[in-house]
């Protein structure tokens, strides 16, 4: 076998071809869905969203012009303003979703429009694609899954492909062996076929168009998986059941919850998405009802409205070449709703998870693909026939990575503003120049502080609601080891996510402007296993916010900085060792508080216990030498 693999390997069914055209973005397309034979209650749901928001916007800014013009308003007094409010209206959009979440809970809202009608049978793949990832892992999740579906009493017909287009020759070899062993063990009735391409043309995007071209006609639905998704067959089974009774659905996408974290900044990640992250969830799901959105993995989609309204072109760009689309989950959630189909969002259905980054730099890795996908979204805003909802989502998306160099520009104009107007360093231009801003008598430190300590309340408006619901219910803290541990836990989740944020601020700034100058970006496969970094690469990927934090802490020593900037300076300053401590197994090194535990830390759910205990069994088996498959 070559070194980079490109053989193909195929072990696949009969061939179902099934055409998927590229869509255009510049024409309407025919509507394919089934009329709509229900109304939609979407409409105060959203006026409840943007209304507030866009109000106290207003009236924020209203305000600070005020407070500005009272010497006139200068080019950078403007510019200043416009920050403001960018920063301010998306983050009241935040704390709109909290209250939109927390009226539907007491209305008592049933689950984003469940469905009520008969559910068919249907053929449903289940496609798991994968990139030089660790063969026992993605093999013994898939495994776990075929296990859990055997259980039930399903309705419906199951297969499952494993998709790779792994490079690697020894990782290519590895699944070849492990495809045989799940093939001899899966479950009686249950298909399972394997696939590698001999080119990863596409990326994944390439890889699932292949196999709804080549396979798609046979199944009316399929189960859209990443490499480290783990779903329970129940989950799976009542995808099944939702779209095969909502026949105006094309795609309903699970609220996937994070397992497996066992390092300090995964199990940050791991607290956060358990104890907060069903509340912003809720919220999305009463807003958005039919125009929800798809997050690439651990949802199902029906497999021809897909084919005839999600296929994605490539864009131009300068010099006459092309870019893939890289976010491309948002795209095609918003190709179908333009096509007349539902998108729906259920947050409330369990047995869906995913894992997630063991590290910092890890994070930060995957999250720079993230950012050039989504800032690419701004290409796409204009698309024709997408529904407002649908340009929102993708504005969204690009915009979250935006505020990181708003909130990084905000950082430096207050920093310059000094700690009173004696030691104000805008101050040391030249008043001559007609842009320099006469700031008003009011702007010091005190009012530069009280401002941007109401955006951090907001900020966190989400985790202090989420935390006091739970502790408000003693059968909701048991379930976190008490109340003391529940509120230990947060306590230290709220410090470390303090702790972080500036870096990850600073980080976002880079990932933007390495977009905004076309630099080229290497699209490795995401590390998956917690691996502690050297000390010089610790170095070399931290040193802006170092430099940062350095030059912060001499403007704190000289009194040229307030002194509120003392904590993300002392984040910048500290980026190597916090992201060295990113890395810390928890449970070896940490006491009860520090490892917030979660009710899925605690007890394990039984599909979680056995995919580890099939993970572990196969790696040893194909760690043999010379072991035979069979």
């Amino acid at each position: 076998m070559s070194e980079n693999a490109k053989s193909a390997f195929m072990a696949m069914p009969r061939r179902a071809p099934l055409e998927m055209l590229a869509q255009d973005f510049d024409q309407h397309p025919v509507n394919s869905a089934p009329k709509q034979d229900r109304p939609e209650t979407s409409l105060y749901w959203r006026l409840a969203l943007f209304v507030p928001a866009l109000v106290g916007t207003v009236l924020l800014m209203r305000g600070i012009y005020g407070w500005f013009s009272e010497t006139g308003m200068a080019g950078l007094e403007w510019f200043l303003l416009s920050l403001i409010g960018l920063t301010f209206i998306w983050v009241s959009l935040s704390v709109s979703t909290i209250g939109i979440a927390l009226a539907g809970l007491l209305a008592r809202a049933t689950d984003a429009q469940c469905a009520k009608g008969h559910a068919a049978p249907m053929d449903v793949a289940l496609l798991m694609p994968i990139y030089n990832e660790a063969t026992s892992d993605v093999f013994g999740n898939a495994a776990a899954m075929l296990d859990d579906l055997a259980r039930q009493k399903a309705h419906h017909r199951y297969t499952l492909f494993i998709l790779s287009d792994t490079r690697d020759a020894a990782t290519a070899a590895r699944e070849e062996r492990a495809y045989s062993l799940l093939q001899v063990s899966a479950p009686a009735g249950m298909g399972v076929f394997y696939r590698r391409r001999a080119e990863n043309t596409d990326k994944k995007v390439g890889n699932l168009v292949d196999w709804i071209t080549g396979w798609g006609a046979a199944h009316d639905a399929m189960v859209v998986l990443d490499a480290d998704s783990l779903m329970t067959g129940q989950a799976i089974d009542r995808l099944a059941y939702e779209l095969s009774a909502d026949p105006q659905a094309a795609l309903i996408q699970t609220c996937p919850v994070l397992i497996g974290a066992e390092t300090l900044f995964a199990r940050l990640q791991q607290f956060s998405n358990i104890a907060y992250g069903w509340l912003m969830s809720e919220g999305l799901a009463n807003w958005a009802r039919g125009e929800g959105n798809y997050w690439g993995h651990n949802a199902i989609i029906r497999t021809r409205a897909f084919a005839a309204c999600a296929g994605l072109p490539r864009l131009s760009r300068r010099g006459g070449r092309s870019d893939l689309i890289f976010s491309h989950d948002f795209v095609e959630a918003g190709l179908l709703r333009r096509a007349g189909w539902r998108v729906r969002f259920m947050p409330r259905l369990t047995g869906s998870f995913e894992e997630t980054p063991g590290t910092l730099i890890d994070y930060v890795l995957r999250d720079q693909r993230w950012c050039r996908g989504n800032l690419q979204h701004l290409r796409l805003l204009g698309t024709a026939g997408l529904h407002p909802v649908s340009r929102f989502h993708l504005l969204h998306g690009a915009v979250s990575y935006l505020l990181s160099p708003a909130w990084f520009v905000l950082l430096i104009v207050w920093s310059l503003l000094g700690k009173d107007r004696d030691t104000n360093v805008i101050s040391y231009f030249n008043e001559a120049n007609p842009l320099f801003p006469d700031w008003p008598p009011a702007m010091s430190h005190i009012d530069s502080a009280v401002f941007l300590m109401i955006m951090y309340a907001m900020l966190l408006m989400p985790k202090l609601v989420g935390a006091g619901i739970i502790a408000a219910h003693p059968k909701a803290t048991r379930l976190y080891g008490g109340r003391r541990a529940f509120l230990s836990a947060f306590g230290v989740e709220v410090f470390l996510s303090i702790a972080y944020a500036p870096i990850l601020m600073i980080q976002q700034t880079r990932a933007v402007v390495r977009t905004a100058i076309g630099r080229e970006m290497t699209w490795a496969a995401q590390n998956r296993t917690a691996v502690a970094y050297p000390l010089k690469d610790l170095l070399r990927f931290h040193w802006v916010e170092t430099g940062v934090g350095i030059v912060l802490t001499m403007g704190l020593v000289s009194g040229l900085v307030s002194l509120w900037l003392i904590p993300i300076a002392a984040s910048l300053l500290l980026a190597v060792p916090l992201s060295a401590a990113s890395a810390l197994p928890v449970a070896r090194y940490l006491p009860g508080p520090l490892r917030m535990q979660s009710p899925l830390t605690l007890r394990e759910p039984g599909i979680v216990q056995n995919a580890r205990r099939k993970r572990r069994q196969l790696l040893t088996i194909l760690d043999r030498p010379h072991q035979a498959a069979e």
